[in-house]
């Protein structure tokens, strides 16, 4: 690939996996660890994230357990599990915290799969704008007269395959977590 259009491919590879970050934070219906990725804990007075105060564990399909490593952090932990808007009530016996994922409405799943679509349509509108400003910067270098009128064309259609090639995973990635979600 060429070096000029080199940093593009990376700006749509991390609008790429910032998409599915964001997918593998939707719960559909099954415990995953990742929708506590984005909680933090006030830890001695700063914002730690969960993961890093305690161990993390899935012991069934649909429970999420918590154990920190200081069981004075229940408190903190548990307090920052309500205030976040992941919608589960947190239960603890006093060593650990447990979270019962709920099995999702029909009605809910079609929510999320709305979410999901939406999320996928915004890294497309990324990967367009990213390609726009490719794009733009072709059409000043064919400007510029270092460069042949063919040499900006094969860059531009260049630029082109690389975006119809994340469009079409960003497709694939929303047509799985789709199919994920309604799985019941």
């Amino acid at each position: 690939m060429d070096e000029r259009i080199k940093v593009y491919e990376q700006k749509m590879t991390k609008s790429y996996d910032s998409m599915l970050k964001e997918f593998a934070g939707i719960r559909a219906g099954r415990a995953n660890p990742h929708v506590l990725d984005k909680l933090t804990v006030d830890y001695y007075g700063a914002p730690t994230p969960i993961q890093q105060v305690g161990n993390i564990t899935v012991p069934e399909a649909r429970i999420l357990q918590i154990q920190p490593w200081e069981s004075k952090m229940i408190k903190a932990v548990e307090k920052a599990i309500l205030a976040s808007d992941i919608g589960i009530t947190p239960s603890n016996d006093g060593h650990v915290i447990r979270l019962v994922f709920p099995e999702l409405t029909e009605e809910r799943r079609k929510d999320l799969v709305k979410d999901v679509k939406k999320k996928g349509e915004g890294a497309k509108v990324a990967m367009r704008n990213i390609r726009r400003d490719a794009n733009d910067f072709l059409k000043k270098l064919g400007k510029s007269s270092d460069v042949s009128e063919d040499e900006v064309k094969d860059l531009e259609d260049a630029v082109q395959k690389m975006t119809d090639k994340f469009i079409k995973d960003v497709d694939k990635a929303v047509e799985e977590k789709s199919k994920e979600i309604m799985t019941v």
